[in-house]
C-alpha cells in the first residue's frame, strides 16, 4: 500500500495505482518485493525516501538494473504522490520506450523454467531414492 493509505491521509486514486503498479513492476523485474511496507520507518522504503540508493540497490540485488528502470521505479515509489508519474508520463519514460527482443525474452524465460523444473525433478528423484533405500526393503 502507498504511504498515503498507511498514514490515513487523503489521497488520489491514480497516484495510489501508480505506486501499486511500481510494486508489481519491481516484482516482475526483480522477483522480490521492493520493501515490506511503504512506511518511513520500514528499512528498505526508508533507504529510498532518504536517497540512500546505492545501499538500497545493493540490498535488493539491483546493482545491474538499467538506470532507466531505476529512475522509473523510484519515481513510482515517491513518498509524495503528486511526484509519481501519470500514465502518460509513464508511457513516455525512456524505460518504457526501450525496444526488446520478445522472442529472446520468451526463450530465456522458457529456458529458466525448464532448468528449474529439471532441478526440482532431480531433487525429488534423489529424495525418493533415499526413502526407498531407508525403508528396509532389501
Amino acid at each position: 500500500m502507498a504511504p498515503e493509505i498507511k498514514e490515513g491521509k487523503t489521497y488520489d486514486g491514480k497516484q495510489i495505482d501508480m505506486f501499486s503498479c511500481g510494486v508489481i513492476l519491481f516484482i516482475i523485474v526483480q522477483g522480490i518485493f521492493p520493501f515490506k511496507e511503504a512506511k518511513k520507518d520500514e528499512y528498505f522504503y526508508n533507504l529510498i525516501i532518504n536517497n540512500k540508493l546505492d545501499t538500497y540497490w545493493a540490498k535488493v540485488g539491483g546493482q545491474s538494473l538499467s538506470e532507466e528502470f531505476k529512475d522509473l521505479i523510484l519515481r513510482m515509489f515517491s513518498y509524495d504522490g503528486s511526484k509519481r508519474p501519470s500514465v502518460e508520463e509513464l508511457k513516455e519514460h525512456p524505460f518504457m520506450q526501450k525496444s526488446y527482443d520478445l522472442k529472446g525474452v520468451r526463450n530465456n524465460l522458457i529456458e529458466k523454467l525448464s532448468e528449474s523444473r529439471s532441478e526440482r525433478t532431480a531433487d525429488s528423484s534423489t529424495a525418493a531414492e533415499s526413502r526407498r533405500a531407508g525403508d528396509g526393503a532389501d
